[in-house]
């Protein structure tokens, strides 16, 4: 049986719900949705999708890297917007990120996220050695 490792953010509410950033068993690492919240539970680019994109994907960085990888590891990601209008802005931040990488990806729009405010949210699949 492989080991299993759970990454947390820290996030006070991940014991609440039961979840962790990432986790990771064997070669693959699920990253769990992650949106631009920071470490006091504040949004981060209230009303910038682009600098919510940016700030989420430096997370799901920090989170592959205490995993054991690195973003060149990503086979994919699933970005949810609740404006499909601004789907360029989000895009942009995600290429500057994956333009070398280009994982399978999916925009999808959502009508709500989990705060008002935020805008984005981004899910990541990496596998080592793919």
């Amino acid at each position: 049986m492989q080991q299993r490792l759970n990454i947390s953010s820290g996030a006070p509410w991940e014991e609440t719900i039961g979840y962790c950033r990432a986790v990771r068993i064997g070669a693959v690492i699920e990253v769990a949705g992650t949106c631009a919240v920071n470490e006091v539970g504040a949004t981060v680019g209230v009303g910038n999708p682009y600098e919510q994109t940016q700030y989420i994907l430096q997370k799901i960085e920090r989170a592959l890297v205490a995993a054991g990888a690195t973003l060149q590891d990503v086979v994919r990601t699933r970005v949810y917007v609740t404006d499909m209008s601004r789907w360029q802005e989000v895009g942009k931040a995600h290429g500057e990120f994956f333009r070398h990488v280009k994982p399978a990806s999916t925009f999808v729009e959502v009508s709500a996220l989990i705060g008002e405010d935020l805008l984005v949210e981004v899910e990541a699949t990496a596998i080592l050695g793919g």
